[in-house]
């Protein structure tokens, strides 16, 4: 977890800011140029200043998944807590689609992904991610079905939560294209997981 120092207006907007060029710099050239002195320098900031907020690469690429994981949250959450008049999981569904349609958001994460794939510290910030991603999502099943089991909910949530991720590789045009058939069989797909689980 990354330290916030100085939690004024005026320092939350300058951490803002500073992630906002760690983004650029992550989507634009890639996770290896993701480096302390790159941000800074898109930043136009002294490098000394970026360490003030973000001692080590590590910190500033956990605060970056944490950023990300919020917004996303919220979105879910919002759906959540709505009123529906089904369950709930189509809705979801289509939300979390939608991120797909997102081409910087999409190559945030393939970045992310192959950052991880090379770096122990980078993999456990991502794993810390898709933990809490599945954690929220567990929650919204046992939600919509109070018996279903703590395992049980973790179990399809993590599925759910491979589903969303892979897909996006092929519906955003980086490993494959989407097509009105295969989307037809993603959503069915997902909502019978959603919805009864996947028995062996």
């Amino acid at each position: 977890m990354s330290t916030v120092p100085g939690p004024t207006p005026k320092g939350r907007q300058r951490r803002t800011a500073l992630l906002d060029a760690a983004e650029r710099v992550l989507t634009s050239s890639g996770g290896s140029e993701l480096t302390l002195r790159a941000v800074a320098e898109e930043a136009g900031v002294r490098l000394g200043h970026l360490q003030y907020y973000f001692p080590a690469r590590a910190a500033l690429l956990s605060a970056l998944l944490e950023r990300v994981l919020a917004s996303s949250l919220e979105r879910v959450t919002a759906l959540t807590v709505a009123p529906t008049h089904g369950s709930g999981y189509e809705a979801l569904l289509d939300s979390l689609l939608s991120d797909h349609d997102d081409p910087r958001l999409v190559r945030l994460f393939t970045e992310v992904w192959a950052l991880a794939a090379h770096d122990d510290e980078a993999a456990s910030a991502v794993r810390a991610f898709y933990d809490q991603y599945v954690t929220h999502v567990a929650a919204f099943l046992r939600d919509r079905a109070p018996g279903l089991s703590v395992a049980e909910a973790r179990h399809r949530a993590e599925v759910f939560v491979m589903l969303m991720e892979g897909s996006a590789l092929f519906r955003s045009g980086i490993a494959g294209r989407r097509t009105a058939g295969t989307d037809a069989c993603l959503r069915g797909a997902v909502l019978a997981l959603l919805e009864g689980g996947v028995r062996p």
